[in-house]
C-alpha cells in the first residue's frame, strides 16, 4: 500500500509540473524528476531534514497548525501538519515528525524577522530512513512553497592542530626589541602585530610585514559598545585572557532557556561548549580544538593586564576591549550545518553585533560565482543580508547603530584550499574576504587568492620556516584539550581576526571621535588602509609546498591590513606611505593642489624622536612640489608641512601677500609600501 502510495504521489508531482507555475519540465539524464525549486543537492545532507520556505499567503495556516500542536508529531499519532491540505498527504506519506519554523519566534525580534520575510523558512523532520531527494521532489509539488533546501552540512574548514606555547619560554635572541605600551608577556612572539625580522621566529621574517597596530593602541585600544560575533567553535568565556571582554546579554533569551548569557551553542541547541568529544561518522574519537577562542583572542585578548597575550582591540586592561560574543557553529570536532549557521548569523544581527568574524566555509568548491551562491545557498544569503541591513530598514535586520546607516560586516577567512578564487561565502560580494601571509610578508602556501578575495592578513605558517611554531599566529586556546592557555594555530582562519580586530578598532577610534560612517564608506577606507604586497610577487617561495608568486599578482586583495592607516582615514590624517630604505620623491599635488610644485613652502616640521624612530638619516625637504624623504626602518611618524596660497610670502598689515596653509600628514614606513593594484 505504501508503495501504491509513493506511485500515486508521484504522479501527482507529474500532474503538478505541468500546471504549477514556478515547476520546470523533468531534467533528462538521471531518470529523477527534479523541480526548480530545489536549490541545492541532498550531498553530504542532514538525513531525515528538509528545509522549505512558504510563500505569504500560506504562512497564517502554518501558524494556525502550530499553534494548534498539530506540527509535532506525538507519539504513534498521526503525521505532523502544517493546515495545508496538498502538502499534510505529503507529510503523512514521509511520516513526518514536526513543522517548525527555521528561526525561533522572538517577542523582541519579531517585527524585524517578519519584515526581512524570515519567518517564512521551515523545517520538515521525518525519519533518517526516508530518501531526501524523494522527499524534496513531493514536497516540492506543493504551490504554497517557493523553495526547497536540503540542510547541507559543513565539514570545519580549518586546520583543528594547535600547538600550545612552552612554559615558561624565554625570550630568543632577535634583531630589535618590540616595543609597545602593553605589558602582556608574550606580546614579542607576536609578530603579526609587530614584525621586527626576529630571527627567532624567521630566517625571512620581514620588518613591518604585521597589521601595525602599536602606534594605532596609543590612540584607541577598543571600545567595549563595540560587538564582534565569533561564528565558529564556541569560545571560553572564563578565559583568563578573554572573559573581561566577553559580550554578556543584558536580557537572556526565553526561546533559548535565558541560558545565551554570552551566546548560544546553536549545533547542539544548547549552551556554549568548548572541550566537548564525539564520534564521527567511522566511530573515530572526535573533539574541539581550541579554534574559535584561539580566533577570538586575536580580535579582544585583554591587552595590559600583564597576562599572556594582546588583542587587536583589547581594550587597555581598563574595561575598554570590544567585545565576544560566542555563536557556536562547531562542537567536538564534527561539522555543522545550514540552519545552525543561519540561526547564528541572525542571532549576532538581532543582538547588536556589528561585525561577524567567520572562520568556516561552504564546502562546495563548484560555488565560483555570487549567481551559483544565491541560487544553491538562499537561506544564507537571506540571513547574511540581515545582518548586513539595518533594523530600521524596510526588510528589517541588525540592531546595531554603529555605523550611519545601520547595519554590519562579514568579514570571512577565504579559505585554506589554495584555490584560485575565495571560498564562499566569503565571495559573496557584500561580505569581506582574508588572506594569508606569512612573517615574510607573502602569500602562504596554503591561502585561496583570486576573485572575491578582498584583503590580506598574517595567517600564519608554521611549515617552512625555521622558527617552526614560532611563524604561526599566537593567541589564546582552551587549556582543558591543549594543556595551555595559549598556543600557535595557522590558515586564513587565523588572517581573518586580524581584519576583523582592526575593523573593530576603527569602529571604536570613530565613536571615540564622534564620528560616523556609512558601512560602504567604512568598507572602503578598511580596504585601502593597506601596505603593499604585489611588488615582491616574483620568484618562488618554499614553506609547506612550492609555490609560484607570480601567480598571486593582483589576486591578494587590495594590500596586507594596516590598523594605524585606519585609525588615520578615521581622523581625516592623509597618510604617505613609503618604503623603507629607498629615497622617495613623493607628489603632495592632491593635498596642495594642481600647483603644488609652484608653491613656496616655508616650513616642514618633524620632531627629532620621529627622525629617529623611522630612522631617517637627514631631514625630508620639499623640491619642487614633492616631499624628499628616507627612512631606513619600518613605523609611523607624523609630519607637518606648511605653504603659501597666493604669493611667495604671507600677508601682513603692509603687505599683501598670500596664505598660509598648514597640512599635517602620516609617515608610514614598511618593509614594502604603496597600495596594491589589486582589485577589490
Amino acid at each position: 500500500m505504501k508503495y501504491l502510495n509513493r506511485l500515486l504521489a508521484f504522479a501527482f508531482i507529474m500532474l503538478a509540473s505541468c500546471t504549477a507555475e514556478n515547476l520546470p519540465e523533468p531534467e533528462a539524464g538521471n531518470g529523477r524528476y527534479v523541480s526548480e525549486k530545489i536549490c541545492n543537492t541532498s550531498d553530504n545532507a542532514v538525513k531525515g531534514k528538509i528545509i522549505a520556505k512558504f510563500s505569504e499567503e500560506a504562512i497564517p495556516y502554518v501558524e494556525a497548525a502550530v499553534a494548534k500542536g498539530v506540527a509535532t508529531k506525538s507519539g504513534a499519532g498521526a503525521a505532523a501538519q502544517s493546515g495545508i491540505e496538498a502538502l499534510d498527504e505529503i507529510l503523512e506519506e514521509i511520516d513526518a515528525i514536526s513543522v517548525k519554523r527555521v528561526f525561533p519566534v522572538s517577542e523582541r525580534f519579531e517585527e524585524n524577522t517578519r519584515k526581512a520575510g524570515l519567518h517564512r523558512w521551515y523545517s520538515f523532520t521525518f525519519s533518517e530512513e526516508q530518501d531526501l531527494d524523494e522527499a524534496a521532489e513531493m514536497l516540492a509539488s506543493v504551490a504554497e512553497i517557493s523553495t526547497i533546501q536540503f540542510n547541507s552540512t559543513f565539514s570545519p574548514s580549518f586546520s583543528q592542530e594547535a600547538i600550545p606555547l612552552p612554559a615558561g619560554a624565554a625570550p630568543a635572541a632577535t634583531r630589535s626589541v618590540v616595543r609597545a605600551d602593553f605589558n602582556d608577556p608574550e606580546l614579542l612572539w607576536q609578530w603579526h602585530y609587530i614584525n621586527n625580522g626576529d630571527l627567532a621566529v624567521s630566517q625571512t621574517a620581514r620588518p613591518g610585514a604585521d597589521i601595525n597596530v602599536a602606534e594605532a593602541w596609543k590612540l584607541t585600544a577598543g571600545d567595549s559598545r563595540i560587538i564582534v560575533a565569533v561564528v565558529d567553535e564556541g569560545v571560553k568565556y572564563t578565559h583568563p585572557d578573554l572573559a573581561a571582554n566577553m559580550w554578556t546579554n543584558p536580557e537572556p533569551s526565553e526561546e533559548y532557556d535565558r541560558q545565551d548569557i554570552h551566546g548560544w551553542n546553536f549545533v547542539d541547541d544548547g549552551p556554549i561548549t568548548w572541550d566537548k568529544e564525539g564520534k564521527d561518522q567511522y566511530g573515530q574519537k572526535t573533539s574541539d580544538s581550541g579554534h574559535g577562542t584561539h580566533v577570538a583572542g586575536t580580535v579582544a585578548a585583554v591587552n595590559n593586564n600583564a597576562l599572556g597575550v594582546a588583542g587587536v582591540a583589547g581594550g587597555t586592561g581598563n574595561g575598554d576591549g570590544v567585545r565576544i560574543m560566542s555563536c557556536q557553529i562547531f562542537s567536538k570536532g564534527l561539522g555543522t550545518n545550514d540552519e545552525a549557521i543561519c540561526n547564528a548569523i541572525k542571532y549576532a544581527a538581532d543582538h547588536g553585533a556589528s561585525i561577524i568574524q567567520c572562520s568556516y566555509g561552504n564546502n562546495d568548491t563548484a560555488v565560483t560565482s555570487e549567481r551559483d551562491y544565491r541560487k544553491k545557498s538562499p537561506l544564507e544569503r537571506e540571513a547574511l543580508d540581515y545582518f548586513m541591513s539595518p533594523a530600521s530598514s524596510p526588510e528589517g535586520g541588525n540592531t546595531s547603530d554603529v555605523f550611519a546607516d545601520g547595519g554590519g560586516i562579514a568579514i570571512y577567512a577565504a579559505g585554506n584550499d589554495g584555490l584560485s578564487h575565495s571560498n564562499f561565502p566569503g565571495g559573496y560580494n557584500d561580505c569581506i574576504s582574508v588572506t594569508a601571509v606569512g612573517p615574510d610578508g607573502l602569500p602562504a602556501y596554503y591561502t585561496c587568492y583570486g576573485p572575491g578575495c578582498n584583503i590580506a592578513a598574517p595567517g600564519g605558517e608554521a611549515t617552512g620556516h625555521s622558527g617552526g611554531e614560532r611563524a604561526g599566529i599566537l593567541s589564546t586556546l582552551v587549556s582543558e584539550i591543549s594543556g595551555s592557555d595559549y598556543g600557535y594555530m595557522q590558515g586564513t582562519s587565523m588572517a581573518c581576526p586580524h581584519v576583523s580586530g582592526v575593523a573593530a578598532l576603527g569602529l571604536s577610534y570613530a565613536l571615540q571621535k564622534d564620528r560616523k560612517f556609512t558601512r560602504e564608506e567604512f568598507t572602503s577606507m578598511l580596504l585601502t588602509s593597506v601596505n603593499d604586497i604585489e611588488s615582491r610577487l616574483e620568484g618562488t617561495k618554499k614553506t609547506g609546498q612550492t609555490i609560484y608568486l607570480e601567480d598571486y599578482q593582483g589576486k591578494m586583495g587590495s594590500g596586507l591590513i594596516d590598523a594605524y592607516q585606519l585609525l588615520m582615514q578615521i581622523e581625516g590624517t592623509p597618510c604617505l606611505r613609503v618604503p623603507v630604505d629607498e629615497l622617495q620623491m613623493i607628489p603632495l599635488t592632491q593635498y596642495f593642489g594642481g600647483s603644488a610644485e609652484n608653491l613656496t613652502y616655508r616650513s616642514l616640521e618633524i620632531s627629532d624622536e620621529d627622525m629617529e624612530k623611522l630612522g631617517m638619516p637627514a631631514k625630508p625637504e620639499m623640491s619642487d612640489g614633492k616631499l624628499m624623504i628616507r627612512c631606513n626602518k619600518p613605523g609611523v611618524a607624523h609630519i607637518t608641512i606648511s605653504a603659501i596660497a597666493g604669493g611667495k610670502r604671507p600677508g601682513t598689515d603692509t603687505v599683501m601677500g598670500g596664505i598660509e596653509v598648514t597640512k599635517e600628514f602620516a609617515i608610514i614606513a614598511r618593509g614594502t609600501a604603496g597600495m596594491d593594484d589589486g582589485w577589490l
